[in-house]
């Protein structure tokens, strides 16, 4: 599945991001407890608004850390599904993160690479960030992800 293609298809049209968004989201139901909408993508970067709403708060009414995870984990995967060479799979290997102000606004999670980092089997670390609506980064990391070869199709089937 061309994840870009549809991405970029959908778009095009009203409620389309949203539309996209929701769908991206079902392949993985945990981030529908973020209300995600992938604002962004394009290879080695996507972006995803991570709402303030009461559902994602944690005890002081700010987005909870684990909910500004979940965002960044998400633009992590569209970002790795728009950019991954055809011939190459991606797995979560770990996720580094540093919390650096209060979650106080909706947010935007943000996952980049550079084109090098996909240039065959190995370790990508993704860059990623999350901000509030001033500018603020709130959390700043880094997702590891083990890239390995495709294995060759069964030809007997």
């Amino acid at each position: 599945m061309d994840v870009l293609a549809l991405y970029d298809r959908a778009s095009r049209v009203p409620l389309g991001r949203g539309a996209f968004s929701l769908a991206f989201a079902l392949k993985a139901p945990y981030f529908l407890t973020i209300a995600p909408t992938l604002v962004e993508l394009r290879p080695h970067r996507a972006v995803v608004r991570v709402r303030n709403w009461w559902g994602v708060h944690n005890h002081i009414g700010t987005v909870h850390a684990i909910a500004v995870a979940n965002g960044l984990e998400m633009a992590m995967g569209a970002l790795a599904e728009a950019t991954i060479p055809e011939h190459l799979r991606w797995l979560p290997k770990g996720m580094e993160l540093e919390y650096l102000a209060k979650s106080s606004s909706t947010l935007l999670a943000t996952a980049e690479t550079d084109p090098a980092d996909w240039s065959g089997p190995g370790e990508v670390a993704v860059r990623v960030v999350a901000t509030r609506d001033d500018g603020t980064a709130v959390v700043r990391g880094v997702i590891r992800l083990h890239v390995t070869e495709r294995p060759a199709a069964d030809p007997t089937g």
